[in-house]
């Protein structure tokens, strides 16, 4: 049996464990989490919410499957395309795209009345470019115009596209990409001197947001910092909700489907279905899933380690980076360390084009390893056969 998985599953085994082990949480959370969904939409019907998140997990895995079979190279023009798709994709979605809680930030798909979340292809598009352009960039890296500019521009263009609908989703794909590049050597007074003036802009913008009445996006976003600062807790809906969740777990428990804050928690199979996973499997449960999102990341770090090449080191720790950011913007929002963002936990949310997206990038990561297992099993063959041919003829 393992070695049917091995000769058929390529890349880290541990990896594999990781995703395996976040779609097990993920069926379990969900189908807790969707029961009063079930009964106000679909007429107390609880399994269809499960059967659908489980197709879209299915389709998920064969995504991660098929991709980690593609050579990682082929990713540093893929990335290109990506970009030069995702930014007028963008551009579309703040014009005519499909508007829910006040924010654009979906494409349907003619005729097939499908939609998705075009800062996914986004964030993808830029973390791949980014690991191009560094790994093709390295002999002047440090070089404004050579290696900083070709990644800076495209960056803020898909941030400022990004923003308007999905601010906390512009702030991960800045996050993420300041990270790649911190990695990649860029030079470090352009980092930081593009740091400070970005806080410099989003801390004058929160200050006017607060000091004025907005309607729209911006008011969101100003009830949501207000309610986070506010001593009042009776502004704190959400957060009160996922806190009991949270003290209801206890330290180690063991009860899947037994929520109670399922029924009062808003979007507790998406926003909120780590306050579940708490509830249901207590603190030890949620350590599980943090810990396996920081071995993900520590995977991907080892990855760095073993490659012999740019492109494939920066592609694997940015794509892990963006992942693991992600899963902690999620978690730190349900345990009231930031306000609430939207923000879903990767692999585990019952979701669409979040999750399917999601996989693509594991997948990129598993190609990423099963790329370098093949070249170090190849220099070690190279290696083998020149110490055979190296070795002295024996005559008798």
């Amino acid at each position: 049996m393992a070695g049917t998985l091995k000769k058929y599953f390529k890349g880290d085994p541990v990896i594999w464990a990781v995703i395996f082990l976040l779609s097990v949480f993920s069926l379990l959370a969900v189908y807790s989490s969707t029961g009063s969904l079930a009964y106000r939409f679909q007429g107390g019907n609880t399994s269809y919410y499960i059967l659908k998140h489980t197709t879209i997990l299915a389709m998920g895995i064969v995504i991660i499957y098929v991709t980690h079979l593609i050579p990682y190279k082929y990713f540093s023009r893929i990335s290109q395309l990506l970009l030069m798709i995702s930014i007028p994709l963008l551009l579309v979605t703040l014009i005519y795209g499909v508007t829910r809680n006040q924010a654009s930030r979906w494409l349907s798909v003619p005729g097939l009345s499908l939609t998705f979340q075009t800062s996914d292809i986004a964030k993808l598009a830029i973390v791949m470019y980014t690991a191009r352009i560094l790994s093709k960039k390295q002999e002047n890296i440090k070089d404004f115009k050579g290696a900083f500019r070709p990644i800076v521009i495209p960056l803020l263009l898909v941030c400022v596209l990004v923003m308007p609908a999905n601010l906390s989703t512009a702030m991960l794909i800045f996050a993420t990409v300041f990270i790649l590049m911190f990695v990649g050597r860029i030079n470090l007074k352009y980092l930081f001197g593009m740091a400070g003036i970005i806080i410099l802009l989003l801390g004058s913008f929160i200050a006017i947001a607060l000091s004025a009445d907005w309607e729209g996006r911006i008011g969101t976003w100003k009830n949501r910092i207000e309610n986070y600062i506010s001593a009042d807790e009776g502004n704190n809906y959400q957060v009160n909700q996922a806190k009991i969740a949270i003290v209801s777990g206890g330290l180690v428990k063991l009860r899947p489907g037994k929520s109670i804050q399922r029924n009062f928690l808003p979007h507790p199979y998406s926003d909120f279905i780590y306050a579940i996973v708490i509830e249901e499997y207590g603190l030890a449960g949620g350590v599980i899933v943090l810990a396996l999102y920081l071995y993900l990341l520590f995977r991907a770090a080892v990855l760095v380690r073993k490659s012999s090449r740019t492109f494939p080191a920066f592609l694997a720790v940015g794509l892990a980076v963006m992942i693991a950011f992600q899963a902690l913007i999620n978690m730190a929002v349900v345990v009231n360390i930031l306000p609430v963002t939207g923000q879903p936990l990767p692999m585990i949310s019952m979701g669409g084009s979040s999750l399917l997206f999601t996989c693509v990038a594991l997948g990129i990561i598993q190609s990423v390893s099963r790329g370098i297992k093949v070249q170090q099993e190849t220099a070690e063959k190279l290696a083998e056969e020149q110490q055979i041919t190296d070795e002295p003829e024996v005559h008798n």
